[in-house]
């Protein structure tokens, strides 16, 4: 007898409230942020930079993609040297990429680079800081 009126009292002041499961499923799917695309999202060139595809990344660098444009707070030089791919590294020191920038923790890219012991991507970013 209590749990029905609980439910009958509970029903009722649903009722009396407005709420509505449809009002609730409207409400969330048509939310959306004009403000905000999706702000921790990688960019393209970083994730060409990332798997090594010197060659999509030959290509963007053609297009006029900014060399020392950060995506989420990294240069591209920064992921070159993070995940050792030194000819890449290369190519955007030569393409203009800044290694002294550092990103948003503080750190250079060499200092990526030995966190990381990318032996090879540390050579070609000391060789260029001599």
């Amino acid at each position: 007898m209590r749990k029905t009126i609980v439910i009958a009292a509970m029903a009722f002041l649903c009722m009396a409230s407005g709420f509505s499961a449809e009002k609730l499923v409207d409400t969330q799917e048509n939310y959306s942020s004009p403000l905000i695309e999706n702000p921790r999202e990688l960019n393209s060139f970083c994730k060409a930079i990332m798997k090594g595809d010197i060659k999509t990344v030959k290509r963007l660098i053609a297009l006029g993609e900014d060399v020392n444009e950060k995506s989420l707070g990294k240069t591209p030089v920064i992921f070159a040297a993070r995940y050792n791919k030194a000819e890449i590294v290369s190519l955007l020191i030569k393409n203009g990429a800044d290694v002294t920038i550092r990103c948003d923790s503080g750190y250079t890219a060499k200092k990526h680079a030995e966190l990381s012991n990318a032996t090879d991507a540390l050579a070609v970013i000391n060789a260029h800081l001599r």
